[in-house]
């Protein structure tokens, strides 16, 4: 169920990456969310496996941080990467 609201969450991410300056020629449409989701389903995965329970509020803030931050830098990334 949690990895649901990962899911919803990189959605609502993606939606609004266009607008915050994440449109680009030099990747598609869907790299932003989908670099959000699997960040966020590796670092849950980690977390939970490290011993955080689901219920725990850390795991809630260090996943809905780290999704946006990877959303961010990871297109960037490629952008620059393919820009050479």
């Amino acid at each position: 169920m949690e990895i649901a609201f990962i899911v919803f969450y990189a959605a609502i991410l993606g939606l609004v990456a266009p607008y915050i300056g994440l449109k680009s020629e030099k990747f598609g449409g869907l790299v932003p969310a989908v670099s959000a989701l699997v960040s966020g389903a590796i670092l849950w995965t980690a977390l939970t496996w490290v011993g955080m329970s689901h219920t725990d509020a850390w795991i809630w803030i260090i996943v809905m941080l780290a999704m946006p931050a990877f959303m961010w830098f990871v297109p960037k990334r490629i952008e620059a990467i393919r820009s050479k």
